[in-house]
């Protein structure tokens, strides 16, 4: 069987270049060469789409749709936009760029160790390039998937990608398509794997032409950036067609290795089969016919495991999902504030059932939603669920964007490390953890038009009125909001970052070395939680090794005593080590039954086999 092809946009093919567009409403199409202001008419044919099959356009023109004469916008599939969103669009043709990755297997999903990024912000040059300059890096630190946070072309230079408008066109000042391409083929040079974070429950609001061309919204719904994409209303199949194809290129044209779809949440569809469940059909179709493996990851709010459970138990068949309760839990039980969802979590009896259950709340009472909440993921396996200590989102919506580095002390930062990199789950860092950057990372924009980036300014002091105590929001639009958002290199080798970086390498090597880490079975994790002293010991299991984690989340040393054994417990890593700018070294190998001084804020391993 072929394999299937994208068909929507302009795609060029043996006979010249291919067009279609979909515009039920239009009366009459053409597509205009701006080259050379050519005006070629199209042919309308079932269902809105219009077609047109010419050997006048080519790689690399610049072309518009123009509706009833009268309009004339950019392609709404369009693969590049080298003149912003406005602009025309360019003809790119993705099958010229030389691929030299085809022994690259993707590695399985349970041994991924994640590190999300933003193409802006990562490197100083602030494009795909940069990102390839930084892989040796990423490789000695352990890392062997990227997640790079959206990339479609969005207004401007700046933005964290969730307003993108052309949700397949690679953004033009981060190196275009060809430059995305170049990244992920360099990354499986490297052995690393490529997750693409892709927006499908909205659309960004400069430069949005969707509803010129036709019914890819709908009016049944509500989201907070406007009305809800139209998945299952009047019309619906060209807009689902649409987004399936978007998956598809990813992995067919791009060798993207997963996807991370942003706020599934926010999709609403009540279809008899769900969007998801029939991009996973696709996805799966695919990987049968390249014998390629690939993943889709989800973002979801639900706590719900019909998102996770595959497609043979009536599930959407999502591969994984983020859990941000166990970012949350982890951050109360470190000391940080309990102000909006926050208010739900307790600290340590929550992170102690976030190691066992995942979910946090998984059908109890949810004072902050006002509501039982939640069903219990017993069944799903550790590779389904990504945990962190911060992210993105939890980082640049905070009014001044603080990190961890800031909001922690050094000590507590490397209990929180030792806490994500031990879980039985996937483990993800957000870019510059791993040395304490200290620049904080905002939400900046540069949207062209003046009354959104002013709305946008407004909209986000307004939305921090409460803490103008502590100062001012700072101004998204303002270039050095972006600026001072970058991660600072100059710091690696600089004290106390280097300390903290050499730490998180040796964590890292452990998590992907020691068999009871990387081996993620849900029955083989138990968890002693004392919220008195605010200690938790996490048990881990394989085959005949035992595995434990002392973690000290207060501030006044502890005394715990170790399991029971005949054998000796061997040291794995104390993070309280001078070694590691800590006060006092644990014992490296200890008898059973054994009483360990557990330093304050901090995190020892012990193992036995």
């Amino acid at each position: 069987m072929e394999i299937e092809k994208r068909t929507i946009g302009v795609n060029v093919s043996k006979g010249g270049v291919k067009a279609v567009v979909w515009a039920p409403n239009a009366k009459n199409v053409s597509l205009r060469i701006c080259n050379g202001r050519i005006d070629l008419p199209m042919e309308q044919k079932d269902l809105g789409y219009w077609h047109l099959q010419t050997d006048q356009l080519k790689d690399g023109d610049l072309y518009r749709f123009v509706l009833d004469g009268e309009k004339f916008l950019p392609d709404p599939a369009s693969l590049s936009q080298p003149e912003d969103v406005h602009g025309p669009s360019q003809v790119v043709d993705l099958k010229t760029f030389q691929w030299t990755d085809e022994g690259w297997d993707n590695p399985a999903l349970e041994s991924y160790l994640l590190y999300e990024l933003h193409a802006g912000t990562f490197s100083p040059e602030s494009n795909f390039a940069g990102i390839e300059a930084k892989l040796d890096y990423l490789k000695e630190l352990g890392i062997n998937a990227i997640e790079i946070m959206p990339v479609a072309q969005f207004p401007g230079g700046r933005n964290w990608g969730y307003d993108g408008v052309f949700p397949y066109a690679v953004q033009h000042s981060y190196g275009g398509p060809k430059g995305l391409q170049q990244l992920v083929n360099a990354c499986h040079k490297k052995s690393i794997a490529v997750v693409l974070d892709v927006v499908y429950n909205h659309l960004g609001p400069e430069g949005n032409y969707f509803g010129e061309f036709g019914h890819y919204f709908t009016k049944k719904y509500n989201t907070p950036w406007g009305n809800a994409i139209n998945f299952d209303d009047a019309w619906c199949d060209a807009v689902r067609q649409y987004y399936i194809e978007n998956a598809l290129m990813w992995f067919r044209d791009f060798h993207i290795d997963a996807l991370r779809m942003d706020a599934v949440h926010a999709i609403n569809d009540f279809s008899p089969k769900h969007i998801l469940a029939e991009i996973k059909e696709h996805v799966d179709a695919l990987m049968k016919q390249t014998g390629k493996k690939h993943y889709l990851i989800v973002e979801c709010d639900l706590n719900d495991t019909r998102y996770i459970n595959g497609l043979d138990k009536q599930g959407y068949g999502m591969d994984s999902q983020w859990v941000d309760e166990f970012h949350h839990a982890l951050r109360v039980t470190a000391g940080g504030d309990r102000t909006g969802y926050y208010e739900d979590f307790n600290g340590l009896k929550d992170l102690a059932k976030a190691y066992c259950d995942a979910y946090v709340y998984d059908g109890q009472y949810s004072a902050h939603r006002h509501k039982n909440f939640g069903v219990p993921a017993k069944n799903n396996p550790g590779k389904q669920f990504v945990v962190f200590s911060q992210n993105h989102d939890q980082v640049g919506n905070r009014m001044l964007g603080e990190r961890n580095s800031q909001l922690f002390s050094f000590e507590m930062q490397k209990l929180m490390a030792a806490a994500v990199l031990t879980a039985p789950f996937l483990p993800m860092l957000f870019m510059g953890e791993e040395w304490a950057e200290p620049n904080p990372f905002l939400y900046f924009v540069s949207h062209t038009d003046a009354e959104l980036a002013e709305a946008v300014r407004k909209g986000r002091k307004a939305e921090f009125a409460a803490f103008h105590a502590q100062g001012e929001a700072p101004d998204p639009v303002d270039e050095q909001t972006f600026e001072g958002s970058k991660l600072q290199w100059d710091l690696l080798d600089k004290y106390p970052h280097a300390m903290m970086l050499a730490y998180y390498k040796t964590l890292i090597n452990l998590r992907k070395t020691v068999p009871a880490l990387k081996n993620l079975n849900r029955q083989h994790v138990q968890v002693e939680a004392n919220e008195e002293n605010k200690t938790l010991v996490l048990h881990r299991w394989y085959q005949g090794e035992h595995l434990v984690v002392l973690m000290n989340f207060s501030d006044q040393q502890q005394v715990i005593a170790l399991p029971s054994t005949e054998k000796k417990w061997n040291k794995l890593i104390d993070s309280a080590s001078p070694r590691w700018n800590g006060p006092k070294e644990a014992p490296d190998h200890l008898p059973g039954d054994s009483k360990v001084d557990l330093q304050p804020e901090s995190a020892i391993i012990y193992a036995i086999s």
